[in-house]
């Protein structure tokens, strides 16, 4: 999440929005193995890693690059090293073990074990090794040399700012990563421009999903409800303590295409308050000027993700033959990539809009005698959430950290 600052002229322009919104311990060096259900906590957190994490200092193996950090949040900085004995270059990303008188090492075990369910997936970032001292842990991660997307997202200047063709190969690559995550229960909560990083800048590199520090895990016997997020990328249901799903993440995806496509934040109001009345009432334009020279399947994409209660089969509709073909296979491929001759001629946005509905597929996922039993307690927790006063639980999140 983005410390708030002030603003100033209009809030949703390019330049303003972002200036403004800018378990058991494992034993060092040993693997431990373990089932996903038994790896899951009833908070969703993972529990358990096989990366073994060392006690040695981390400054006899990395040389710390001295200048600006390529990250800082509240309980979190990330700085560029150097690895001594081959010379690689690493993000290191050093995290506090209590928070707020908190221990919250359990919360970064948990990070960690993200990181290694998607070490065989291309679109996030790789984890290399990890170190742990008296008050911190230390995260060695693949260095993105092309820094946040948030950048060209900001920029005035056309030759920086993304092409549609830049955003349609950008988010696929985005929705692949997501849709990687989402097959194994995982749902990020947290993207936003500042979490997705590229390769290269100059020429534009792929993209690499970070920061799993609210990330979790979802079943479907278990309801998961949390508190969390960024203010303008957080989807309805974070804001009415309803179920989360990987449908959270798509909502997120949707505002993300937005501002990738726009420079614009679709939701973001004068404070904190307006920003979730807006998310809550889905007022979102379609009619900006930066919106009419896109193609309309582009904003198709995004209304298709910016809905409340999102269908499936809806989303499906452009390529419906081929659903009954699409399945993931163990590295990631799907059984209909034998058929991507056949369809080189069909728009780029229809094979995103069928990878959003494979991951939209999945959400809603409790069934209707689950649900029936849980009426009452939704109410009784949702008169707790009024738009008539600031949403302070949502700004006092941890791990709001940017990388």
């Amino acid at each position: 999440m983005i410390p708030e600052c002030p603003r100033a002229g209009d809030p949703r322009s390019r330049a303003s929005r972002f200036l403004c919104a800018a378990a058991a311990e494992p034993s060092p060096n040993t693997s431990t193995s373990t089932s996903t259900s038994s790896n899951r906590s009833a908070s969703g957190l993972l529990r358990e890693i096989q990366t073994g994490i060392s006690k040695e200092p981390f400054t006899d193996h990395y040389t710390i690059i001295p200048g600006r950090e390529l990250g800082r949040g509240k309980f979190a900085v990330v700085r560029k090293c150097v690895e001594k004995r081959t010379g690689h270059e690493y993000a290191a990303k050093f995290m506090r073990k209590r928070r707020k008188g908190q221990d919250c090492r359990m919360d970064i075990i948990h990070e960690i074990a993200v990181l290694e369910l998607a070490t065989v997936n291309q679109r996030v970032v790789n984890l290399h090794q990890v170190y742990e001292m008296a008050s911190e842990m230390v995260l060695v991660l693949e260095f993105a040399a092309g820094g946040e997307i948030f950048n060209q997202c900001v920029s005035d200047r056309e030759e920086e700012a993304f092409s549609e063709e830049d955003v349609k190969r950008l988010m696929r690559q985005i929705l692949e990563g997501v849709a990687f995550l989402h097959q194994r229960n995982i749902v990020h909560l947290d993207l936003k421009p500042q979490n997705i990083l590229l390769t290269c800048s100059s020429p534009l590199g792929d993209i690499k999903i970070v920061d799993f520090g609210l990330s979790r895990m979802v079943c479907s016997h278990q309801e998961l409800r949390e508190i969390m997020g960024t203010p303008e990328y957080v989807a309805p249901e974070i804001l009415n303590y309803e179920p989360i799903s990987t449908a959270t993440d798509m909502w997120s995806i949707g505002v993300l295409a937005y501002v990738m496509l726009t420079g614009i934040s679709p939701f973001l109001g004068e404070d904190k308050q307006e920003t979730f009345l807006n998310i809550s009432q889905l007022n979102v334009s379609y009619t900006e000027e930066e919106l009419q020279h896109l193609d309309p399947a582009a904003l198709t994409f995004i209304q298709t993700l910016l809905r409340k209660q999102p269908h499936p089969q809806v989303l499906r509709k452009p390529r419906q033959r081929r659903k009954s073909s699409q399945r993931r296979t163990r590295n990631g491929t799907t059984t209909a990539d034998k058929e991507e001759k056949e369809d080189e001629g069909l728009p780029v946005t229809e094979e995103l809009i069928v990878v959003a509905a494979y991951t939209l597929g999945q959400c809603r996922q409790s069934s209707t005698s689950e649900k029936e039993a849980l009426v009452a307690e939704q109410k009784a927790i949702s008169k707790r959430f009024k738009f008539e006063e600031p949403f302070s639980a949502l700004q006092e999140v941890p791990g709001e950290f940017i990388y």
